[in-house]
């Protein structure tokens, strides 16, 4: 065990569910153990910090069990991260930066260690251990591999916003660094109470309301399912009697849903009320490794998980969390899973998957759970995070310049970015310097640099032709409120309709929000409405000042309203109002004629959707649209 003073590893812990947000850029100290004797001493001199007045944010590492119960069989640690670590600290930063996609790195596809078929076998030797007695739910796991070049960092906003979980978590260990997107609690504690949420049971989601509501339903009715999640129920009531107070173990919830981007899980609640005299380390003892990673019974369990898999878990299947100070101490752990481990000499990327093994499981199924719950990892480079405007310049002229700079300082502020204004002078007289019609992306970066990236505005398609997305979009606000180089959802829309010329968004609620490039206008009884910034969509430039002069009112829209509105347009600052029609109900002319002129904007309805637009095209003409090349060219335009 070491103790020792510490430069400056940073660890962010976020809530997304509460919004609560823990950051800190500096610790006094860290506490390492790397041995099994070392992680009981580590613990008390974790618990000693926190009750002279200190933070401690907490990992331990899944074979740290053997340093807290000697019968506890695991793989030996492999030294890519400590048994226990803990960073100590004053307390965390008293304002800590918004949360964002940060980009900046790239994975390479992840690889498996095991094919379906080693997958297959292992799942038959733990049926055989079944058959035996030797366990009732085995817990087998295995990793999946990458290489992550760039800025972790980016790779943790990235999995908050896929996951949108309670437990993110980023600790910077120096050698190591833990990129947490756990959905699972392992417990919390105060002192008196201690909770604990196992979730065991999973079922695959795609996106598709009705399949999600039948992979719901046959999830909670299964008997697979259920039976794995009151196996660990039972296991965990057993680990919390041993500190408890007799009488005091109840289950408060059993068998409940909860809701993640490629999954659905069941969850039970437990909460029990300790003993007098029970420490931290007496906690962890009775119950670490948690019962929904190991299976049941735990012992003799953890003995076959160890024969079957080939490496040691780390910190993957372990526990992260943090203690805070107090009259009592204030405890929170999360389960480690969806947990990548990335080592810094080499960069390799490490992720942990499995699922829980009954004797109702089948080979192929739990394959599939696998990779479902690494389908939450992103593969390939990723853009820096940047704050955009897209702004229309005619001759030398940009068009609402004072309302795109005053919406760029506006989320600048809002992202703790400092502008370099020196910087931000320089794109601006770019844009002062440009000949003819050009569409200029302005791009203000995380170091507050700007720049300012030109390209011919031509001529768009009209009518625009419009699908539906058949997939719900949940996009946090921190997100859909701004304009940003997050856009894959996006993209993931575009791709889903080819045919399209544009796609219209619905957010989990089911409702209206916007396309993939601007602002929805539907005229519903002789009035343009627009679906609400609560709804999820982005206040873009001329929305607003529609909004403003009174053309366009608010409210929810359906895709019933869609299909009785009087006419339909979107809106854009860089091209102003343009008539669009539902794919479905048009039929595409075809032409191989080149519009050569740019669309001129048009700042109301009235000069958009009546007699000819500016292209020379009468209403409802797409003659020259040369869709496919608009579609390519349009894909990252964000014209709003």
């Amino acid at each position: 065990m070491t103790s020792s003073s510490l430069a400056v590893p940073r660890a962010r812990l976020d809530d997304l569910v509460t919004g609560e947000v823990l950051q800190f850029e500096r610790f006094t100290r860290e506490i390492r153990a790397e041995r099994p004797e070392e992680v009981r001493p580590a613990l008390a001199e974790i618990e000693q910090a926190v009750a002279a007045g200190s933070w401690a944010v907490v990992m331990l590492a899944y074979e740290a069990a053997a340093g807290l119960d000697p019968q506890a069989q695991t793989h030996p640690g492999d030294g890519s991260v400590p048994l226990v670590w803990a960073g100590i600290a004053d307390g965390p930063d008293p304002h800590p930066a918004p949360l964002t996609p940060a980009g900046g790195y790239a994975l390479e596809p992840w690889r498996p260690d095991w094919s379906r078929a080693e997958h297959a076998d292992r799942i038959a030797a733990v049926r055989g251990a079944i058959a035996k007695g030797d366990t009732y739910q085995t817990n087998l796991t295995t990793r999946l591999r990458s290489q992550l070049t760039g800025d972790p960092y980016g790779l943790y906003g990235d999995l908050a916003r896929r996951q949108r979980g309670a437990h993110h978590a980023y600790l910077d260990l120096g050698d190591a660094v833990i990129v947490s997107a756990s959905p699972e609690t392992f417990l919390t504690w105060d002192g008196e109470e201690v909770t604990t949420a196992p979730m065991k049971g999973t079922a695959v989601r795609t996106g598709d309301p009705a399949r999600d509501r039948a992979a719901r339903e046959a999830l909670v009715g299964g008997e697979k399912d259920r039976a794995e999640n009151v196996m660990i129920v039972d296991l965990l009531r057993n680990d919390l009697a041993r500190i408890s107070e007799p009488g005091s173990v109840q289950v408060t919830e059993l068998l409940g849903v909860e809701e993640y981007p490629t999954v659905l899980q069941l969850v039970s609640r437990l909460r029990a009320r300790t003993r007098p005299g029970t420490g931290l380390v007496d906690v962890l003892a009775a119950m670490f490794p948690c019962g929904s990673i190991t299976g049941a019974p735990k012992l003799s369990t953890m003995e076959l998980i160890t024969r079957l898999e080939d490496s040691p878990r780390g910190v993957y299947c372990g526990a992260i969390g943090v203690v805070a100070p107090g009259d009592r101490p204030r405890a929170r752990f999360s389960v480690a899973i969806r947990t990548v481990v990335q080592d810094r000499a080499d960069g390799t990327a490490v992720y942990g998957a499995g699922g829980g093994i009954t004797w109702g499981s089948t080979a192929d199924g739990e394959y599939d759970e696998l990779l479902a719950k690494a389908a939450v990892l992103p593969v390939g480079e990723r853009e820096p995070f940047a704050l955009l405007e897209t702004i229309a310049v005619h001759e030398g002229h940009a068009r609402h310049l004072e309302h795109h700079l005053r919406r760029l300082r506006a989320s600048a502020a809002h992202f703790r970015i400092a502008v370099d204004e020196e910087s931000l002078t320089a794109a601006l007289a770019r844009l002062a310097s440009l000949d003819g019609a050009q569409l200029v992306r302005l791009r203000l970066r995380r170091d507050g640099s700007c720049a300012a990236e030109p390209r011919p505005l031509t001529a768009a398609p009209e009518p625009v032709l419009l699908a539906v997305d058949d997939q719900l979009t949940d996009i946090p606000t921190e997100l859909s409120a701004h304009k940003t180089t997050v856009r894959d959802h996006f993209v993931a829309a575009r791709a889903r309709h080819p045919q399209a010329d544009d796609v219209i968004l619905r957010g989990v609620h089911g409702r209206l929000v916007e396309t993939t490039i601007a602002s929805l206008a539907l005229r519903l009884d002789g009035t343009w409405c627009t679906p609400p910034l609560a709804d999820g969509c982005l206040d873009g430039v001329g929305r607003r000042l529609a909004r403003e002069d009174g053309t366009l009112v608010e409210r929810e829209l359906t895709v019933a309203d869609l299909h009785r509105a009087e006419e339909i347009a979107l809106l854009s600052s860089a091209r102003g109002w343009r008539r669009a029609v539902l794919a479905a109900d048009w039929i595409r002319p075809r032409s191989d004629t080149r519009c050569g002129r740019p669309r001129e904007e048009s700042s109301s309805p009235s000069k958009c959707l009546g007699g000819i637009n500016a292209t020379g095209a009468k209403r409802g003409d797409r003659s020259g649209d040369h869709s496919d090349e608009h579609r390519s060219q349009r894909c990252g335009e964000e014209e709003s």
